[in-house]
């Protein structure tokens, strides 16, 4: 018995490492791109780039070893059922499920290590990727900007450009919102940065525009004052440094979230959005037992050794899982289920299905 334990485990951590190995690299080389962009087309230096790119690893991996782990299972178990090696163990009167739990033990480990990692590592790798990029954008803001939306990194102003090039802006409007009073806007048809990054300062120099100006006598009112040339300040000194960076909920502990979620409460704001980022990630790491579950049983069902239709299963069920999982995070964070059912119900649902059939298959 301790013979076939081995090697079910042995049959599945092959492919666990193959499969994970593989994933992470296609989900990095779709993000080598951007990485490539920024240093090719917008002069950002390789310590910098090189900075994001460690930290984007462990976010990848929150994903790719829940789907590692299903395409593990399904690929050594199916070989194995294709092959009547289950059959064979059955018919000398073992039963299967005690084969299973190896798997599920394996399984609750890998689950437990991603509650630690989406604990600590996720928001420490959010965090300082978020400062890493506040730090790219004083040395060249135009790497940390993204031409049709809305950019709000800068205190006081709000800035939207329709077209960057180089260091190159082109159509720019910025916003200055005024509490109880009018947003001032500044509309130019080029822009330029100049860093000045030993003052953490940026100015931006604006050419051909129109710009709205305080009325001396009535502070609430503007007129309109054309320009060749206009110069903004943007300082960053205040806001580069870590301690100044608000924390949002994915650079968070459940620590920070909890506390944060009391302070919330206290203060009569609903912290529902923060419940169900907490739930998500102890959820989501649960996802590696899940699927483990449901990836054995349909594996030794359906009895297929071939990869094409293995990794078929991988994308259907992970498919039918994230739908499940974005679906209830939107209805939780807008308090129409509770965080604490809708949350697990992809878990609940999935792993209902994979315990029916684990024990259809250890009855039958």
């Amino acid at each position: 018995m301790r013979i076939l334990r081995n090697y079910f485990i042995k049959e599945f951590i092959a492919p666990l490492f193959l499969a994970l190995g593989v994933l992470t690299f296609v989900m990095i080389l779709g993000n080598l791109i951007k990485i490539a962009e920024m240093v090719i087309n917008k002069g950002v230096d390789i310590y910098s780039v090189s900075k994001l790119f460690i930290f984007m690893i462990p976010y990848l991996l929150t994903y790719t070893l829940p789907i590692a782990a299903l395409t593990a299972v399904l690929l050594s178990l199916g070989r194995l059922s294709s092959d009547n090696e289950i059959i064979a163990i059955k018919a000398s009167g073992i039963n299967i499920f005690r084969l299973i739990v190896p798997l599920l033990i394996v399984g609750t480990m890998l689950s437990l290590l991603l509650v630690v990692f989406n604990d600590r590592v996720i928001p420490y790798a959010h965090f300082a990727s978020r400062r890493t990029l506040m730090e790219v954008g004083v040395k060249n803001p135009t790497a940390a900007l993204e031409p049709g939306v809305f950019i709000n990194s800068f205190e006081k102003y709000v800035l939207f450009v329709y077209r960057i090039e180089d260091n190159k802006l082109y159509n720019v409007r910025i916003y200055e919102p005024h509490e109880g009073k009018p947003t001032r806007t500044i509309v130019a048809k080029r822009g330029e940065f100049i860093a000045i990054p030993e003052k953490s300062m940026i100015k931006l120099k604006l050419i051909d525009g129109t710009a709205d100006e305080p009325d001396p006598e009535n502070l609430t009112n503007f007129y309109k004052l054309n320009f060749k040339t206009y110069f903004i300040s943007l300082n960053l000194a205040k806001a580069q440094k870590s301690d100044n960076i608000d924390k949002k909920p994915k650079d968070m502990t459940i620590k920070e979230l909890l506390a944060e979620a009391k302070s919330l409460k206290q203060k009569d704001i609903d912290p529902t959005p923060l419940i169900t980022e907490i739930h998500a990630k102890v959820s989501m790491a649960f996802s590696c037992l899940t699927f483990i579950l449901l990836g054995s049983s349909l594996a030794i069902i359906t009895r297929r050794r071939e990869k094409s239709i293995n990794f078929g299963f991988t994308f259907m069920i992970v498919g039918i899982y994230y739908i499940l999982f974005i679906t209830a995070e939107t209805l939780s964070v807008r308090g129409l289920i509770n965080p604490a059912i809708g949350m697990w119900l992809p878990n609940i649902i999935l792993g209902a299905l994979g315990i029916i059939l684990t024990f259809r298959l250890c009855v039958s």
